[in-house]
């Protein structure tokens, strides 16, 4: 049979895990229909998403259609939990997208298509609640194929149950490519194989209608995907990609793998001497154990340390980096409960979601975790409740700020304590909106030997570096080595992480006597649906809020009627809590959407930046200053005296650092 991966992702309440259930029913995979609403759901068997009625984390079932064995993966639809989505988006062949007739493209669909295409996946949609009075077949194809592609193409009709595309679709679908197209006019047709080949390169995205929970259009979505997918070909040598991390009732960790090559064997050796002592291959919440996995197949390892999600095990590749990352940071209240027992249990779920990214300040002794929001928020308590019986609380949420470059500098670290010795050059770049921080080496091994480099490149790796305007994490710059020295008697691998740190700290300081540094601040992509008579107090507020809007739009979609859509971006520190206004002066009847677009120049950066009150030089695990010997002793040297001090040249003059 033809194996396949496909993941099914929506906008909250579109009906994800309903599909899912009722294509389960259709294949025979399940004997009872179960119901998000009743909580027997066999894709939501997480004691929290039944009393919550929302998927949280991602599931596995599996099912067999005519020549088609599918391995479905469920996904959390909340925006809160978009970053365990992403996680799963990187192990597919294909994905299902739902989209409700009802409300249309809601924003957080947007964000998933967006997240599809930025991995490439080949994407099916079906367009669920089809038997609502105000669904509109036509009118939410036509918002597909203007928001999303022209090449949205309607694959069933109220005729056909058996996958096959209608007859008027077909001049639709050669319109997508000039040779199909030319091809089409000389037969009337496309060929099978052409289809699936134009599916595959997200050129065509066929769409279904239906109506889940009653089981209208699952079917022909299920016959579709058997005729219209393509298995993968896969390398004989064994490569997999973790996109999971969970831990079972037993406490026992799980690293959830999709097999790219070749076959995992029980015994194994995969990972730093590490071998798999048991295969587990899950449907819903229960699991098989299996003597070898092939390749396509997914598949939870126990008890494996060190892994995290993407990373690439065997001939395969680690991943990308989530474009999803938190943007609020709320400080633990422990309530009483040991600190260090707290730091503990929140590591684990870090490790199971490592955009938790849990921070413990030993100055401070507190607690930070960063999130998405509100929902994530009180699902973290209640698990630390019910899953640890850890009672805690959380304090008011603060923005997640980040810091950048404007200017290229080049940063010197100097350590030289005595019997130590290393001095290293970086040349630190302003980089692309949204690459984080990159690395990379351009010094002559005769200057600095390869081990040396070695070690700054990993030393560069091993922290996250911090800005100096007000301590908050370095983004979008690019870190390059280009000289250094050491000693053939007195370095080691240490000196080297001194020197490097340094180095960064150092260049910082530099570029901020200079103004060349940036505080950078959240920014919501937002959707605000009110009634005309109150669209100028919304582009006041937004106008207020230092946000921008676009031309305000009148809406027809269903449940909007005469109300107005405006849309636009505004700072996520000012849109905080906006909702409860919009619902005061709408009366209820306004709705707001938010998502997260990335980071953009702080709007009010001096009064945050005095607000925060950061000593860059009293920070002491970061800090800017060197160390040199004289007389047989090592002594501190402060960071904007280093340049005239250190033992070789800079590399770039003002002029050429300006120039870059």
């Amino acid at each position: 049979m033809k194996h396949i991966v496909a993941g099914i992702v929506a906008h909250v309440d579109a009906g994800k895990t309903t599909l899912s259930e009722a294509l389960l029913y259709r294949s025979g995979a399940l004997r009872q229909l179960g119901r998000v609403d009743n909580g027997d759901a066999f894709l939501d068997p997480d004691d929290l998403e039944k009393q919550r009625g929302i998927t949280i984390f991602s599931h596995q079932a599996s099912l067999q259609h005519g020549n088609l064995d599918l391995t479905l993966l469920d996904t959390p639809g909340h925006v809160d939990f978009a970053s365990q989505t992403e996680q799963v988006l990187s192990v597919l062949d294909y994905a299902v997208l739902v989209v409700s007739a009802t409300d249309g493209i809601q924003g957080y669909t947007r964000t998933l298509w967006r997240l599809l295409d930025h991995y490439r996946v080949p994407t099916f949609i079906f367009v669920n609640k089809m038997d609502a009075d105000t669904a509109d077949r036509e009118r939410v194809l036509a918002q597909l194929q203007q928001v999303f592609s022209a090449g949205c193409i309607a694959f069933n009709d109220d005729a056909t149950a058996d996958g096959a595309i209608p007859a008027a679709s077909y001049e639709d679908l050669a319109m997508q490519d000039d040779a199909v197209l030319e091809g089409f006019l000389d037969t009337g047709t496309v060929a099978d194989e052409t289809v699936r080949r134009m599916i595959q390169r997200r050129e065509v995205f066929p769409c279904y209608f239906g109506a889940a929970l009653k089981l209208d259009g699952v079917d022909s979505l299920l016959a579709g995907m058997d005729q219209w997918t393509q298995a993968p070909e896969y390398p004989a040598e064994f490569g997999a990609k973790v996109f999971k991390i969970s831990h079972d009732d037993k406490g026992e960790r799980l690293t959830w793998l999709r097999l790219t090559g070749g076959v995992l064997a029980n015994k194994a050796e995969i990972l730093d001497e590490q071998k798999v002592n048991q295969i587990r291959v899950y449907n819903g919440a229960k699991f098989t154990i299996q003597p070898t996995v092939s390749a396509g197949m997914v598949c939870a390892i126990p008890n494996l340390t060190g892994t995290h999600p993407g990373q690439g095990l065997g001939a395969q590749a680690a991943g990308r980096s989530p474009e999803i990352q938190p943007v609020l940071n709320y400080t633990l209240d422990p309530k009483g409960n040991d600190l260090h027992n707290c730091l503990t249990i929140l590591r684990q779920l870090e490790d199971e979601d490592p955009q938790l990214h849990v921070v413990w300040s030993s100055q401070l002794q507190e607690i930070r975790v960063q999130i998405m929001g509100a929902v994530q928020l009180e699902i973290l308590q209640q698990i630390l409740r019910e899953r640890f019986n850890l009672d805690v609380d959380f304090g008011a949420g603060s923005i997640l700020y980040k810091e950048t470059l404007t200017q290229a500098v080049e940063g010197v670290g100097h350590f030289e304590p005595l019997r130590h010795y290393a001095e290293v050059h970086l040349l630190m770049e302003p980089a692309p909106r949204g690459s984080g921080v990159t690395f990379a080496a351009d010094c002559d091994l005769e200057v600095l030997g390869k081990n040396w480099q070695h070690q700054v490149l990993t030393s560069l790796r091993a922290k996250e570096h911090l800005g100096v305007l007000t301590g908050s994490p370095l983004t979008d710059v690019k870190i390059t080595l280009i000289s250094g020295r050491a000693s053939i008697v007195h370095s080691v691998g240490g000196d080297f992480r001194e020197a490097t740190w340094r180095a960064v700290r150092q260049g910082l300081m530099m570029a901020k006597t200079q103004d060349h540094t940036q505080l950078l601040e959240p920014w919501y992509r937002f959707r605000l649906v009110v009634g005309q008579e109150q669209v100028g107090r919304a582009m006041t507020d937004v106008q207020r809020m230092h946000g921008q809007f676009d031309t305000p739009d009148s809406t027809t979609t269903a449940g909007e009627a005469g109300m107005t859509v405006l849309t636009g971006t505004a700072p996520v520190a000012e849109m905080q809590g906006y909702i409860q206004e919009v619902n005061a002066y709408t009366h209820g009847q306004g709705q707001l959407e938010c998502l997260i677009d990335g980071y953009r120049p702080c709007h009010n950066a001096a009064e945050v930046i005095a607000a925060q009150d950061y000593d860059p030089v009293g920070d002491l695990e970061n800090t800017p200053g060197s160390v040199f010997c004289a007389h047989g002793a090592g002594y501190p040297v402060h960071w904007d005296d280093v340049p005239g001090m250190a033992h070789v040249d800079y590399v770039y003059t003002a002029d050429d650092l300006a120039k870059l």
